[in-house]
């Protein structure tokens, strides 16, 4: 399996994209998640957002990445779909992420849902917007041989009898599942379950583990997690996240195991790095680099 982590670990300490990529160097990590913006913004220009933006060109940003030794698992594109804002705006956040992700050579796109029912629509009437837009998505990603991952996140993603439905909206391979240890743990499911009931799906995973004061204060009130304030494998889901590698393992998944935390500058990615590499090791899981 494949080691990476979301830069969004690095959004407190106002990181440049350029200085994750050296971080990911300087640790011999080889695979990287961000989050995509159109167009630009002031904190982007001055070198404080650990992002990209899609007015930057892919050919470029594929060359100065080489020189890192760092590739893209994932490009994050989830505005959320479930609302009608998201057939207006999520739905062409995704489709101009597409072609800039094939220019790159990244494989994979997360979408979601929003962490609440929208309150204009019943859960029939979203389900069938997300759909619709899933259905449009898709068809371009087929084009581009790009997988559309449905991140675990939001009121309907974290409900299994609802994501099974999701997975189902177009029979395709190009629509996969990003599993997240974090938000399924959040909301009050099991991690382990959800990676049993959706193994066959999954394209990408987030490994997010949760503090014990987070996990007293918020599961099964929250449906996802920002960012995780806690390293991996210091928290409470640490052998939920275990048992996860396990299944993953017996199961041939050879993707990207995407970390996700607050970085702290790096001291948390670091512990959260150690615990994953020791991990695997433990389990007889190779780390392809």
């Amino acid at each position: 399996m494949k080691i990476g982590f979301h830069t969004d670990a690095f959004n407190s300490a106002v990181f440049s994209f350029e200085k994750t990529l050296q971080w990911a160097k300087d640790h011999d990590v080889h695979y990287i998640e961000c989050g995509v913006i159109e167009s630009l913004s002031w904190i982007h220009g001055l070198g404080y957002f650990p992002h990209i933006s899609l007015s930057e060109d892919p050919l470029k940003m594929k060359e100065k990445m080489a020189k890192y030794g760092v590739r893209f698992s994932q490009l994050d594109a989830a505005y959320p779909l479930s609302g009608k804002d998201g057939v207006y705006f999520g739905v062409q956040y995704v489709q101009k992420t597409l072609p800039w992700a094939k220019l790159i050579g990244c494989e994979n796109i997360a979408t979601t849902d929003g962490l609440n029912k929208p309150e204009d629509l019943s859960e029939k009437e979203a389900m069938e917007l997300m759909k619709m837009s899933y259905s449009y998505l898709v068809d371009l990603a087929e084009l581009y041989d790009i997988n559309i991952n449905i991140e675990i996140h939001g009121y309907f993603t974290t409900k299994p009898e609802m994501l099974e439905k999701m997975l189902d909206f177009v029979k395709s391979e190009r629509l996969g599942l990003n599993l997240d240890t974090g938000n399924t743990y959040i909301a009050g499911q099991d991690p382990v379950e959800f990676c049993k009931k959706f193994i066959k799906k999954i394209k990408h995973v987030h490994i997010k583990d949760v503090s014990e004061s987070l996990a007293m204060s918020l599961r099964g009130k929250d449906t996802g997690i920002g960012i995780s304030h806690c390293a991996v494998g210091e928290g409470v889901n640490a052998e939920n996240i275990r048992k996860v590698l396990q299944i993953l393992r017996d199961n041939g998944y050879g993707g990207t195991l995407s970390i996700e935390c607050e970085g702290k500058g790096g001291i948390l990615l670091e512990k959260s790095l150690l615990w994953l590499r020791n991990t695997l090791k433990e389990l007889g899981i190779q780390e392809e680099k």
